[in-house]
């Protein structure tokens, strides 16, 4: 019997090129470990009205850790679903899968390292090392949205809140609404991760990002409770900043910053940005951790043209890899195939297109495989 069960999950575009690369890895370095596919994304949504089946969910519910690829987020309405033959006349709105898994198993830590690795022609500058957490089931995120709105609810929101005196005498199928939605208890677990993580690992600050000044509800209170976990941690280095400041702050001066904590929304974008800082979303992994499951994947979406073409830059999801590692207490398995990615990307003999190649994802695999 295997060590590890580990879900495999393909999902859409080029999920399948750049896990194949990864697995190719993982074979090479000889991880006891048992991969059960599952089905997930825009193909299943298409033929079952549902991107995220039943029966992968239960495939989650049995396994040590899971590889995600990449998936396709779409803003269809329930109009362009009766487009489709098999969803006609079930009124069904797609919804991302990758944001149903992180609220149905509780994954509310998204952790992005943005690490800038030596020789990597797309560097914004080398030593760049940023860790980016982000809050992973609440705010914007929630999914608690109107369009159009109810009656009843302008009907409510005309009564408690004077800024919407605007839309009073508006139809209500010319707006939408969506809720962002923060609590103490999500907004002090994410802070305290970040936190925990600086304390471990020797960072020495982490900043505090937030738009409280404008947003003053829910981000008050995200950054009411951040202050009052920041006083349990006197070691490190506490400052906040607001989201549209911290966009130009890490471009200036990257080097003042190390560990992020910041809502969804917010972490979404920054971690983005960090990205770019070391490469783009070629070298961008992340990782969605509870208390029982972790789901790793690269941050890049599905780049449907590229999908079967065997060209893109796997580095990210063999990062993501490198995460799962991590979580299974394969630590040195893990520190290895860092030391083996960076090594190849050091080297520069093969660089995908991306990096200014002309190498396959495939090739990319085999360079770090030939450092293990």
């Amino acid at each position: 019997m295997s060590t590890y069960k580990i879900a495999w999950l393909p999902g859409d575009g080029i999920g399948k090129d750049v896990m194949d690369a990864t697995r190719l890895v993982l074979d090479r370095m000889h991880l006891d470990a048992e991969y059960l596919h599952g089905d997930i994304g825009w193909e299943f949504w298409c033929k079952e009205g549902d991107a995220f089946p039943q029966r992968t969910i239960d495939l989650l519910r049995h396994v040590d850790a899971a590889m995600f690829g990449a998936i396709t987020s779409k803003p269809v309405k329930a109009a362009e679903a009766e487009l489709i033959p098999e969803l006609r006349g079930k009124g069904l709105v797609y919804r991302s899968p990758i944001v149903r898994m992180r609220q149905m198993f509780d994954l509310y830590i998204c952790l992005r390292p943005c690490k800038a690795y030596a020789g990597n022609p797309l560097n914004l500058k080398e030593g760049i090392d940023l860790v980016v957490f982000r809050e992973n089931t609440e705010d914007l995120y929630a999914g608690v949205e109107f369009s159009p709105v109810p009656k009843e609810l302008a009907d409510v929101l005309g009564k408690l809140s004077r800024p919407f005196h605007v839309f009073k005498d508006m139809p209500t199928d010319q707006y939408a609404v969506s809720c962002k939605v923060n609590s103490k208890k999500g907004s002090e677990r994410i802070v305290r991760a970040a936190f925990e993580f600086a304390k471990k690992h020797n960072r020495r600050k982490v900043t505090i990002v937030h738009k409280a000044n404008v947003v003053r509800a829910t981000d008050g209170l995200f950054l009411e409770e951040a202050r009052k976990v920041a006083r349990d941690y006197p070691g490190i280095q506490c400052d906040e900043a607001n989201v549209d400041a911290i966009c130009m702050w890490l471009l200036k001066n990257p080097f003042s910053y190390d560990v992020l904590v910041a809502p969804n929304l917010y972490g979404d974008i920054i971690s983005d940005l960090a990205a770019q800082m070391v490469g783009g979303l070629g070298f961008g992994c992340s990782g969605n951790i509870g208390q029982q499951l972790a789901v790793f994947e690269p941050s890049h979406g599905s780049a449907p043209k590229y999908a079967g073409q065997n060209k893109v830059n796997p580095i990210a999801t063999i990062l993501a890899a490198k995460m799962m590692l991590d979580w299974l207490g394969e630590k040195e398995k893990g520190a290895h195939l860092e030391r083996a990615t960076s090594a190849a990307i050091k080297e520069g003999r093969v660089r995908t297109y991306d990096m200014g190649g002309s190498n396959s994802t495939t090739e990319m695999a085999e360079a770090i495989c030939a450092h293990l």
